[in-house]
């Protein structure tokens, strides 16, 4: 059995023509065109081949995602698919044999389907079923077949199937009636972990017994519950918790006797943990102020490992081949794009596999993010992560944008972000802002934002920007509003509800009518959508009200200041009608309005053709009329 740790970096970059560096500005930083900063290459996974030889990855060096395979030994990556349309992301190479499973959906649509590649070079779609979704969970201990779950049967939920390897033949495990999520199955395959969401933060936590379809009920209190993993052995079960505490921690429970005990806890939140095939080591992700902190754990030796260690670089993913003597990790920070590399857990050897940098870049001329910290209008303290321009200074000072992450709910985290080191590059601050209702500081600065949206949490953005005002590196006159997602709808009510506060504002694919919104989720979010709810506001009942004046489509009259949109048409969580009314109702305005569609992206734009000319477009955008530089616009050759 291998379980696999699923790493996808997704490169999204800016573009803008090469400028020279004004009087006074650091004369030996170069900056980059588009073209040079695309050429970074973005990879992730990473599964051991039978005999160790090689690892399966996924890379975007052809201009879309495909799978490579890469010597262990050191050696160029070579192709193994060459999908020239959708994504394709590697999962695993079989237990025994170089047959591969890999991924794909339809140009971002998010209805993944699971593939098989097989050794002569041939494909085959394992899971066929016209609308329906799939995801590989693991293979079975004794490597026979894998777990997988599909919404073919209901496409609100989630069931439980296996595939014997053999036939291909699918067989329901599990029919999930109920809205629950899969969080474990068992190494005896006995067990079920499953989870059932409460609100965005809560969730139960059960355990199901598939021979006596008994239902166990685990935490006692409301809290945030997931299943983490069992023992090798079969004795116990991990889970995490905030039972009682800000932060999740991890507890042991007994199967034969229903006690629980608490097995780790940190002072930040643990993300995740879980055991390797043969039991060996205890693999523990936390999330420490914004950025990975990995534990590997000897548990024969009942020691912590010592993971090789990089100046001024974390390791942000580990995998272990079957035999548990070699470990494949990501070694990156907010200043470098992570690379992959080998060690040998026996021996202490370790080896670089990839240089993903494009080497005609100067690692010096890229920022390393600082993490700062500001009080919000009410006291609140508000962590954010700045990046300063290297030319940035008191008698140069730099135009700046308040960067929004998505969600709600969601995180900016110290990593490294092709798109934001480019806007850097060419003279933007940064301000990512990790406003009250992100993850990551406790669940009660999480649930602050409950039922708030548009509010409070814009607040501590506009509190951002007056952090950014009173920098003296910073021109106070020339500050923007930038976010995906939700940060795009934050983008958005920065522009209606505080129309002096920003000078522009760029919303990528950010939700504009909530109502909507709520109403058309995808269906296999069903079992989160009571959760989601909760927190944002039922718009089938008088929280529309509310919901109506918190969505800008329909303020777009209070919209004063220029504005550029960016939308896939296959996005299934915010629907294009949603960038198309609303670039349609500010125009009204005669306010400039700037707007960029993709027929072939989803939730993200991940094919370096797109990303090319969107960011091309955005940094135009920004350098008319945030920096207000009136120059030509930028030219095909010029990137």
């Amino acid at each position: 059995m291998k379980k696999i740790i699923l790493l996808t970096t997704i490169a999204l970059v800016w573009a803008c023509k090469e400028e020279k560096a004004a009087p006074g500005i650091v004369e030996t930083m170069k900056t980059y065109t588009i073209g040079q900063m695309m050429d970074n290459e973005a990879i992730g996974g990473g599964s051991f081949s039978p005999d160790n030889s090689k690892l399966l990855i996924s890379s975007n060096r052809s201009g879309i995602y495909n799978m490579y395979t890469i010597p262990v030994s050191g050696g160029e990556p070579m192709p193994v698919t060459e999908s020239d349309s959708s994504s394709v992301f590697a999962i695993s190479y079989f237990p025994k044999d170089e047959r591969m499973l890999f991924r794909m959906d339809n140009n971002g649509d998010e209805i993944y389907q699971i593939y098989l590649r097989d050794v002569d070079g041939s494909h085959k779609n394992l899971t066929p079923d016209e609308g329906a979704r799939s995801l590989f969970y693991r293979w079975a201990d004794d490597d026979q077949s894998f777990f997988y779950g599909s919404n073919k049967r209901d496409s609100r939920y989630m069931d439980l199937y296996e595939m014997d390897l053999e036939t291909f033949e699918p067989k329901l495990i599990y029919q999930n009636d109920d809205g629950y999520n899969m969080n474990a199955i068992s190494h005896d395959e006995k067990y079920l972990a499953l989870s059932k969401s409460i609100n965005t933060n809560d969730s139960d936590l059960f355990l199901y017994d598939l021979e006596t379809k008994e239902m166990t009920k685990i935490n006692e209190n409301q809290s945030s519950n997931n299943g983490q993993d069992f023992s090798p052995d079969g004795k116990f079960f991990y889970y995490s918790t905030d039972d009682g505490n800000e932060f999740s921690y991890i507890m042991k429970y007994n199967l034969e006797d229903g006690t629980a005990k608490v097995a780790m806890e940190r002072d930040w939140d643990i993300m995740g943990m879980y055991f390797t095939d043969n039991g060996t080591y205890q693999v523990t992700y936390i999330n420490e102020d914004a950025k990975n902190v990995i534990e590997v754990r000897d548990m024969v030796k009942e020691e912590h490992v010592d993971l090789p260690s990089f100046e001024n670089m974390d390791i942000t993913s580990v995998g272990f081949s079957d035999d548990e003597t070699l470990m494949r990790f990501y070694a990156g920070g907010s200043h470098t794009p992570s690379n992959l590399y080998v060690y040998n857990l026996e021996n202490k050897e370790q080896r670089k596999l990839t240089d993903v940098l494009n080497p005609e870049i100067q690692p010096q001329d890229l920022v390393t993010a600082e993490v700062i910290r500001y009080n919000s209008f009410d006291g609140v303290e508000i962590p954010a992560i700045y990046y300063k321009p290297h030319q940035a200074s008191e008698e140069n000072p730099a135009p700046a944008l308040v960067w929004v992450h998505g969600g709600p709910g969601g995180q900016s985290r110290q990593n490294f972000s092709s798109l934001i080191q480019y806007l850097v590059n060419h003279g933007y601050a940064i301000l990512a802002v990790n406003n009250r209702g992100s993850s990551g500081y406790g669940k009660t600065f999480y649930q602050m934002d409950d039922l708030n949206h548009g509010d409070k949490d814009l607040k501590d953005c506009v509190e951002g920007k007056n952090w950014l005002a009173e920098q003296p590196e910073i021109d106070g006159d020339k500050i923007g509003i930038i976010g995906g997602s939700y940060g795009g709808y934050m983008t958005m009510a920065a522009l209606t509800y505080t129309p002096e506060e920003f000078d522009v504002g760029v919303n990528i694919f950010g939700v504009t009518n909530w109502i909507r919104t709520l109403r058309s989720i995808p269906p296999w979010w069903e079992s989160f959508k009571d959760a989601l709810y909760k927190e944002l506001g039922d718009p089938n009942s008088s929280d529309s009200v509310r919901l109506r004046e918190i969505s800008p489509l329909f303020h777009t009259d209070k919209v004063t200041k220029p504005l550029m949109v960016l939308q896939g048409a296959q996005d299934p969580r915010v629907l294009q009608v949603e960038s198309d009314e609303i670039v349609a109702g500010v125009k009204k305005n005669g306010v400039p309005v700037e707007y960029v569609l993709f027929d072939d992206e989803g939730h993200g734009f991940v094919k370096k053709e797109n990303q090319i000319k969107a960011y091309s477009k955005i940094l135009e955008f920004l350098d008319v009329y945030l920096r207000e530089d009136q120059g030509e616009p930028i030219k095909d050759g010029d990137l």
